[in-house]
């Protein structure tokens, strides 16, 4: 099924029966997005750069123990804290829903990481500089951002704009799953699913539906436009 622009809402839904914690979508997250590299002093400095960032839960007492992973990212709430503290307007809502991020506007106050009830926005304290030969493999459909901005997920908003332009070319609509993410396209076991929520027949407005759904910290109403699917399950709609 084909989708006017006009009619997008971006979303993502996650399942967690599905991911196994391997971090291919963290990795590519890094690589799509032009995400400097944090050397061992920046970790110990707790200045990691990471628009994408696997949470670790345990489940029961040992010796039975298991692992519960989460991947974290920006939920791209509807009614987002970050944005109406902005002094600057850097960040902003999209009438497709995302939140919107504007790199030469911003300066830097960190009211918005502040603000953000998911810590999925980071300072990046550096200039950005990757060592030889990982320089070659920057992306040319995405700047790079120079020191004192802050930087979040943008659901790789240069592939929506590409997969919009291509389909604009085409004289048509933009088909169910034609536009992916750099996370989504990578993760192994499927378990991250995008596409456009207002559609009722796409794979995630589908997904979104099911019984097992939640969003995080739902009761500070935020409306995240990121939905989780509860592990334990067996419902995995194509």
């Amino acid at each position: 099924m084909t989708t006017e622009a006009k009619d997008i809402r971006w979303g993502m839904v996650i399942d967690l029966d599905r991911c196994t914690g391997c971090g291919a979508c963290v990795t590519a997250c890094q690589a799509e997005n032009n995400i400097a590299l944090t050397d061992q002093q920046g970790f110990a400095q707790g200045r990691n750069l990471q628009w994408l960032r696997i949470e670790r839960y345990w489940e029961g007492e040992f010796p039975h123990v298991r692992a519960r992973f989460l991947p974290m990212l920006c939920q791209h709430c509807d009614d987002a804290p970050c944005e109406p503290v902005c002094p600057v307007y850097a960040s902003y809502h999209t009438a497709e829903g995302l939140n919107g991020q504007v790199y030469n506007r911003c300066v830097g106050t960190r009211y918005c990481a502040n603000n953000c009830p998911y810590a999925v926005r980071v300072f990046n304290f550096t200039d950005p500089s990757w060592p030889e030969p990982l320089e070659q493999q920057l992306s040319p459909d995405i700047t790079v951002r120079s020191r004192g901005v802050m930087e979040k997920c943008s659901f790789c908003i240069q592939r929506i704009r590409r997969g919009k332009e291509e389909a604009k070319l085409e004289n048509r609509g933009l088909r169910d799953g034609e536009v992916q993410p750099a996370c989504a396209q990578t993760c192994p076991p499927g378990a991250i699913s995008f596409g456009n929520l207002d559609d009722p027949n796409s794979r995630v407005a589908r997904m979104a539906r099911s019984p097992r759904r939640f969003r995080l910290f739902e009761d500070l109403g935020t409306e995240p436009s990121v939905i989780y699917l509860k592990g334990g399950g067996h419902e995995h709609p194509g």
